[in-house]
């Protein structure tokens, strides 16, 4: 069975995200998130929740059972994961950009074409 620890560099491999940017986005430092994946030190908490927001398995990472809810590792193309990590890397201004954009583009709520 895989320790936490590899199951959390697993974890974050499924998300596309680089140690550096995982770190970025839970408000750690690289060494942290370095240490973490080596099993020299175990996520508390607080970072346990915060990657679960990003789409994490924390059930899991700390028991090495699947949530049946998550996402499956294979669920993100590597291109996806590729722009996925480098949407992530962006500056804060960069992804708002891309979020304002993307969002001109979603269909509006309760509005259909009506047939005509």
């Amino acid at each position: 069975m895989r320790l936490i620890h590899e199951r959390l560099k697993t974890e974050r491999e499924a998300l596309g995200l680089s140690q550096q940017a995982l770190a970025d986005q839970l408000g750690v430092s690289l060494r942290s998130q370095q240490n973490y994946e080596a099993g020299k030190r175990v996520p508390d908490g607080e970072y346990l929740a915060a990657i679960a927001s990003l789409g994490a398995d924390v059930l899991y990472i700390l028991t090495g059972q699947r949530n049946s809810a998550a996402p499956a590792e294979s669920a993100l193309s590597k291109g996806d994961r590729v722009l996925l990590e480098n949407f992530h890397a962006a500056p804060e201004q960069v992804q708002a950009g891309v979020k304002t954009t993307l969002g001109a583009f979603a269909p509006v709520a309760g509005k259909h074409k009506k047939a005509g």
